[in-house]
């Protein structure tokens, strides 16, 4: 089938945390907590996930395996590894890749630097990797200290787009209901053809459903039914939910999920994965500036504009020096975008001071960061040549920013010029955009 395209709610956003961090913020409390994730960590609920990664994507078309494909300079699967280890009630996550990426596998994990990670070694096809996951989960391996799960989640390793939500549901539907899985309206009718190549008969679309990822079992009904699996389960088969009826006659309770679980499939999805990552990295810009000045002072109007203009991105505030606005909270949040405002003086401080704290938060290690350094100046006290030579260090801070994912750029603005630029909204917007 087609692939869907995102509909309108956010997924558990794949991206970094600074060091020591488990989940999109501080720790919940448990009042904060939805009632499926409040109810999972009352009853200790042990889950793991397990991602077969051992295909070799011959619909891509390409001659690396999908799953390696990189968007953003990053590989698929990290993407999809971010937005479970995001999830600090899943404690294990199990991937099966095929020997010969075995090394390249540890190479991603070591250098995005994903946490609670297993590898086991794929089978031939989808099922015997499953099912090699879930052994390794079953009887557990020395070196990597898994323990057996009450709940695991199975999910595809290029479903990058993966919703907390949607976790949360099948796993709490699983263990209630023994499986669950999530669904999506067909998008197109399934028809059945005759042995001539005519069509034999059709099927009323709206009364089926596409099986999507993730799905949810308790351990012991999806190991059991794996282990009964014919050879011609094993060799053909893909849908897990139907092994769990088939050998231990569970019914899996079907949760409806968003245009966000496509999969992956084909080269164009790759172009399609990148916009909607890049769309939502830009979702949010971060003005960072001494508060401590003025508040009179031109800096301050140039944010209010900002605010008032990108009326389509949220506009937040953050400091470096002040409490309330706190600028670690706001890169915990999944901030990308700043625009340093050096307001106390045109010199590259306050800039310099925002790349050392973004180089300690650790967040460029899976997407690029981008800092615009904006600077005022008032020519009648310093010459406008005298002031470019002053900020050509840009230039070299660029160069250097740039090795760690961080894109700097400056932004030199006229005294004279701002009462004219402040009312003159897309003069400004270009500017922002070079």
């Amino acid at each position: 089938m087609e692939p869907g395209r995102p509909g309108g709610s956010g997924p558990a956003e794949p991206g970094p945390l600074p060091r020591g961090v488990c989940g999109a913020g501080p720790a919940a409390s448990a009042s904060s907590l939805s009632g499926a994730e409040a109810q999972i960590q009352r009853c200790a609920l042990a889950v793991a996930a397990v991602l077969p990664a051992g295909g070799r994507g011959e619909r891509m078309g390409v001659p690396t395996p999908k799953q390696f494909c990189p968007i953003l300079e990053r590989p698929l699967i990290s993407y999809t590894l971010q937005a479970l280890e995001r999830l600090c009630w899943i404690n294990d996550i199990v991937v099966a890749v095929t020997g010969e990426n075995m090394d390249a596998m540890k190479g991603i994990i070591q250098r995005y630097q994903h946490k609670r990670i297993s590898l086991v070694e794929a089978g031939v096809t989808r099922h015997r990797s499953i099912f090699n996951g879930l052994k390794a989960l079953a009887e557990g391996q020395p070196d990597a200290q898994l323990s057996k799960p009450e709940v695991v989640i199975i999910h595809d390793a290029v479903r990058p787009f993966v919703e907390e939500d949607i976790l949360l549901k099948v796993v709490t539907a699983a263990k209630e209901h023994g499986a669950a899985g999530a669904v999506r309206p067909l998008v197109s009718t399934v028809i059945s053809p005759s042995a001539d190549g005519c069509l034999d008969h059709s099927l009323e679309r709206a009364r089926h459903r596409a099986s999507e990822m993730p799905q949810a079992f308790l351990f012991d009904v999806i190991y059991e039914a794996y282990q009964q699996c014919s050879d011609y389960d094993l060799e053909f088969g893909t849908e897990c939910l139907q092994l769990a009826l088939k050998y231990c006659h569970i019914k899996a309770k079907l949760v409806e999920g968003s245009p966000d679980l496509w999969k992956v499939t084909y080269k164009q999805d790759l172009y399609a994965a990148e916009s909607i990552i890049k769309e939502r990295i830009s979702e949010q810009i971060c003005i960072v500036m001494d508060t401590e000045e003025d508040e009179a002072h031109v800096g301050h109007h140039f944010e209010e504009m900002l605010k008032n203009e990108l009326n389509h991105v949220k506009v937040t505030s953050g400091s470096l020096c002040h409490p309330g606005r706190d600028l670690q909270q706001i890169i915990l949040e999944q901030c990308y975008n700043f625009v340093c405002v050096n307001v106390k003086t045109s010199e590259f401080e306050e800039t310099q001071k925002l790349l050392d704290v973004l180089k300690e938060s650790n967040i460029s290690i899976l997407y690029p960061v981008v800092v615009i350094s904006v600077h005022f100046l008032d020519h009648k006290s310093v010459p406008i040549g005298q002031e470019m030579e002053n900020l050509m260090q840009i230039r070299e801070f660029a160069k250097e920013v740039k090795k760690r994912n961080i894109l700097l750029c400056g932004l030199l603005i006229y005294y004279p010029q701002v009462c004219k630029m402040l009312v003159s909204s897309d003069y400004m917007f270009c500017r922002l955009q070079f």
